[in-house]
C-alpha cells in the first residue's frame, strides 16, 4: 500500500491512462462500403418503341330520338280536373318534350256525348288547358303548345256505352305538323 502513495506509481498510472486513450483514438479507418443506389442497378434504357397509330375516333351516338307517342289523358265525367293517374303519363310527355324544345304540339280536348254540344265544346277546351297548364308547370314552353277543343265530334269509342264514354273523355297530345 505504501507503493501506491509513491510519486513513481502516480507517474506510471498517468502514462498508462494516456496510452489507453491514445490507442482508442488511433483506430484504423476502414473504407466505406459503396452505397447501392438506383443508378447502380438501373436497367439500361431501351429504345422507345415506335408510336402506334391513333385509334380512329368513333362519332358519339346520336341523341335518343324523342318518343312522341303519348297515351291519352283521361278525365272524369263533367270535369276538367286531371286525374292523379294521369300525372305519370304527363311527366313522361314533359320529359320527352324537353328533348327537343323546338317541336310544337297540339293538345286536342274531347268530351263524351253527354250534355249539350256547347257545354261539351267548353269542357273539351278546359281539359286541354288543364293539360297545358300541367306541362307548362313542368318546364315546357307554353308557346309550343296549342289548345284545340273538339267537344263530342271526334269519339274514339261508342258513346252509347259507359265504357265508350269514359274513353271519349280525353286529351290527346299530337305533333303540330
Amino acid at each position: 500500500m505504501k507503493a501506491l502513495k509513491t510519486p513513481l506509481f502516480t507517474l506510471i498510472f498517468a502514462l498508462g491512462a494516456i496510452t489507453v486513450i491514445s490507442c482508442k483514438s488511433k483506430k484504423l479507418v476502414q473504407k466505406p462500403v459503396p452505397v447501392e443506389n438506383e443508378q447502380t442497378y438501373a436497367p439500361k434504357p431501351q429504345p422507345a418503341p415506335a408510336p402506334k397509330p391513333a385509334p380512329k375516333e368513333t362519332p358519339p351516338p346520336p341523341p335518343a330520338k324523342p318518343n312522341y307517342n303519348f297515351n291519352n289523358i283521361q278525365f272524369e265525367f263533367n270535369s276538367a280536373v286531371l286525374r292523379t293517374s294521369s300525372y305519370q303519363t304527363l311527366d313522361q310527355a314533359a320529359a320527352e318534350m324537353k328533348k327537343d324544345p323546338t317541336v310544337k304540339f297540339v293538345l286536342n280536348g274531347n268530351a263524351s256525348a253527354e250534355g249539350t254540344p256547347e257545354h261539351n265544346m267548353e269542357l273539351s277546351i278546359e281539359r286541354a288547358n288543364s293539360v297545358k297548364l300541367y306541362l307548362v308547370n313542368s318546364g315546357i314552353n307554353g308557346d309550343n303548345l296549342t289548345v284545340k277543343g273538339y267537344g263530342e265530334t271526334k269519339p274514339i269509342a261508342d258513346n252509347s256505352t259507359e265504357d265508350g264514354r269514359i274513353l271519349n273523355r280525353r286529351v290527346e297530345i299530337k305533333l303540330n305538323n
